[in-house]
């Protein structure tokens, strides 16, 4: 009996010591694990409250203040390229005031994006005191400048922030394609920024691109010759990583990818709805599936497309877009017998020696950002020049061609789909 209770006497204070050390252990666990969620949010709920109060407007005599919305994840997102460009001083008409990212600096915080998008938010601000971040455009103060909002957010909210934008004192909005989910809704909004005396343009950059300079110049010099715009990304040829990418992309390839060759369409070719004569797919190249998404949803879309327009006017023109065809686009012209006469490649090699630099400096960056990196400068120094100066932006597309290309989007999509069944 003796020696059982001597037993118990070790046990029982060893066995309370095991459970303490575990409790401790789980309670700093739970504690690390919340004071890491409270940090990042705290974080971003102090850089709003300081917002108004701390920040130094960088613009300078002759520049555009810049609202940058939807920046999007660092090395993914169409808006942080953007921004990196603007604060790399490549505009020099446009000084990058603000950062507005609902998602990021809200509800998708504590996501790894949103960790991601947290570290690079405490770089730029180290870097550029200047830039003031937010969640949203009401959280601007009055500009101090001639204002631009450059909205690069979904598509779905582009007819929101329009409206925001409008509100906060924007005088000028850089819109990324396609604009809106629907004409209806481009329509709407060109309706309002005309009635409050905005002018809207587009970042249609292709419109501005050397490729298709040296392309219609040919052009012009042979007559009844045809030319084709390709147009590819780089994506897995496999029906998961399709299928994420109509998911993603859900308004389709015409209002997608190959929106941008339309846009060239209606701004140099006369491509109306209501001046096609006739449209036919290339059936042999083309394809059209039905996919699942990473939701489990269905998406019918093309994952390739060619096709050749004929205009009432008389002009011929074609465009091929293929999701898995690599980062290069080009152009052609050919005879109307079909012999190519002239090619000229995006990136051609001038511009190769660039991409290679831009891929050593952002090596996990989407490689599309670096094939058209001249353009997106191009398009938003022409853009920002304008607004503080009023100085035509030549060859940036405007909201009007933008509703129009929508419209064509829309009229060819269920052509062709139904000519490829």
């Amino acid at each position: 009996w003796h020696h059982k209770k001597k037993n118990q006497d070790l046990f029982f204070p060893f066995f309370h010591l095991v459970v303490t050390m575990f409790y401790n252990s789980l309670t700093i666990l739970a504690t690390t694990m919340l004071f890491s969620s409270r940090t990042v949010r705290a974080f971003h709920q102090v850089s709003k409250r300081t917002f108004h109060s701390s920040l130094q407007m960088s613009a300078k005599p002759g520049q555009a203040e810049v609202v940058l919305v939807g920046c999007g994840a660092p090395n993914r997102g169409m808006g942080w390229y953007h921004g990196i460009q603007m604060l790399e001083g490549r505009c020099p008409s446009a000084a990058l005031d603000y950062i507005i990212e609902p998602w990021f600096l809200g509800d998708g915080a504590d996501s790894e994006p949103g960790r991601d998008f947290a570290a690079w938010q405490e770089e730029v601000s180290k870097e550029h005191p200047e830039v003031g971040f937010a969640t949203s455009l009401q959280e601007l103060p009055p500009p101090k400048a001639p204002r631009l909002a450059l909205i690069s957010g979904r598509t779905a909210d582009n007819p929101r922030l329009l409206q925001e934008a409008i509100d906060q004192g924007c005088q000028c909005i850089y819109l990324e394609k396609p604009g809106a989910p629907t004409v209806t809704e481009l329509e709407s909004m060109a309706a309002t920024a005309e009635a409050a005396g905005v002018e809207v343009l587009m970042g249609y950059n292709k419109n501005v691109c050397k490729y298709v300079r040296k392309t219609r110049e040919f052009a012009a010099q042979n007559p009844d010759s045809i030319t084709t715009y390709v147009s590819n990304n780089a994506y897995e040829n496999t029906k998961e990583s399709l299928g994420e990418c109509f998911e993603r992309n859900a308004e389709g390839m015409l209002k997608n990818m190959a929106i941008h060759e339309l846009a060239l369409l209606a701004s140099f070719y006369d491509v109306t709805v209501d001046n096609i004569e006739k449209v036919e797919a290339d059936k042999e190249f083309s394809s059209c599936q039905t996919l699942k998404g990473p939701s489990g949803k269905e998406f019918t879309d093309f994952d390739k497309i060619k096709f050749t327009i004929t205009t009432k006017t008389g002009q011929v023109v074609s465009v091929q877009a293929d999701r898995c065809g690599g980062t290069d686009s080009w152009a052609t012209v050919s005879s109307p017998s079909g012999e190519e006469l002239f090619r000229y490649y995006m990136p051609d090699e001038e511009d190769k020696q660039n991409v290679a630099k831009l891929e050593q400096k952002h090596p996990t960056a989407m490689p599309y950002f670096f094939t058209q990196d001249p353009d997106y400068v191009t398009v938003k120094e022409r853009v920002a020049k304008h607004t503080f100066s009023g100085d035509t932006a030549e060859g940036v597309a405007t909201i009007d061609i933008a509703v129009e290309t929508l419209k064509v989007a829309e009229y060819l999509t269920p052509i062709l789909q139904e000519q490829l069944s």
